[in-house]
């Protein structure tokens, strides 16, 4: 059976009877009220005859007539009072439902404006801009990362068919060269893995959590600390660990990534013979973690740079052979995903401080923090640095 569908009644006809209908049921009380006090207004008296009472009767009919035609003059004055003002109040909202329906994806950069009035279409309006302003700078910032994200892994791509070519194109080849030819094109292929693997860690923190497990900071501090400290000494970084009980909650896989990340850019991103320092630290409110490492000066102003994909220092696209430049890209949204408070600060000496502070859920009650002891192989736990030390 097929459903009847009623047609949509506009705002505008709506309005109009929300207008008129009062207005008229005001008239018309209005004119009943003497038409009921006449009607009730008997002649008395011996003197009153059957003339009289014709004459009344034919002057109450006349009233009601008056009062009849009075009444369609009403209704046809309300609506059309009713009408204009409904469509006087509407225009803004007209105005803003033509330009939003005008804007798409490829002119986000129009935007409604005021309205008129400092009223409630003109917060309306507002709010819209706002929301059009982060799509704008949400789609821009998507197609960067698309564009970069096609051409790092279009690179790799290139070299190991120029690899196979050079390889299958020279009739003197041995197997020597083959071999050789074969270790290149594995170490290309490793380094698509490690680019897809950021690029599918990137994705994973920047959607909703699917796990909010309790864990400690200075766990996962210490375990990234141990599996780190082999390439620190390799190139000569000393790490200066202090941990202390962290306790917080979240995906441990997405925090153990954040944790990798920055010390990974904490020791990758330093001097020779330079230094990292990293802690875990508790209050009653949230438990944080921070990095810092000496390095190079960051002019401010190019801070924000180091957090975008693909970037670095000066806004070049990032071409460093142990990553690809979306190192901290994944810490900030790993912070964001779990509604961790992120910042950063150059040190006046260089390098940076990076500080991540992950709120307490109420279901997990903060201890008395106990300081801990690192595992094996990376060293003295030193005492509490402050900043600006070497």
């Amino acid at each position: 059976m097929r459903r009847v569908r009623i047609p949509r009644r506009s705002l505008h006809l709506q309005l109009t009877l929300l207008y008129a209908v009062p207005f008229l049921l005001s008239g018309i009380v209005l004119l009943a009220i003497p038409l009921l006090g006449t009607k009730q207004v008997v002649p008395a008296g011996p003197y009153a005859g059957p003339a009289d009472v014709q004459g009344d009767n034919s002057h109450l009919d006349q009233q009601l007539t008056s009062s009849a035609v009075g009444i369609a003059g009403m209704v046809v004055v309300s609506l059309a009072l009713g009408w204009f003002v409904a469509g006087r109040f509407l225009r803004p909202l007209r105005n803003i439902t033509a330009t939003a329906r005008d804007i798409s994806a490829n002119n986000l950069h129009r935007r409604l404006g005021r309205t008129g009035l400092h009223d409630e279409f003109t917060e309306l309006a507002e709010t819209l801009d706002d929301l059009f302003e982060r799509l704008e700078a949400s789609f821009e910032s998507q197609r960067h990362f698309v564009a970069n994200a096609s051409h790092e892994l279009r690179t790799p791509l290139t070299a190991e068919r120029t690899v196979l070519q050079v390889a299958l194109a020279d009739p003197d080849a041995t197997v020597e060269t083959l071999r050789s030819a074969c270790h290149e094109v594995l170490a290309l292929g490793q380094q698509q893995e490690r680019l897809i693997e950021a690029l599918l860690t990137l994705a994973q923190g920047q959607q909703s959590l699917q796990l909010n497990t309790p864990l400690d900071l200075a766990d996962t501090a210490t375990k990234v600390l141990a599996s780190r400290q082999q390439d620190a000494d390799r190139r000569g970084i000393q790490v200066q660990p202090t941990v202390e009980r962290a306790p917080a909650a979240g995906d441990p896989h997405l925090i153990e990534r954040l944790v990798v990340n920055l010390l990974d850019n904490a020791v990758r991103h330093n001097s020779p013979g330079g230094w990292v320092k990293i802690s875990t630290t508790t209050t009653a409110t949230q438990s944080t973690i921070r990095v810092s490492n000496s390095g190079p000066v960051i002019p401010p102003d190019e801070l924000e740079a180091l957090f975008q994909p693909f970037r670095q220092l000066g806004g070049r696209r990032t071409r460093h052979p142990d990553g690809h430049g979306l190192g901290l890209a994944i810490v900030r949204a790993i912070a964001t995903a779990h509604r961790a408070a992120l910042s950063a600060r150059p040190r006046r000496a260089g390098g940076l401080d990076i500080e991540v502070r992950f709120p307490h859920q109420a279901h997990h009650p903060i201890e008395s923090p106990a300081r801990r002891t690192p595992s094996a192989g990376i060293g003295p736990t030193p005492g509490r640095w402050r900043d600006g030390s070497a």
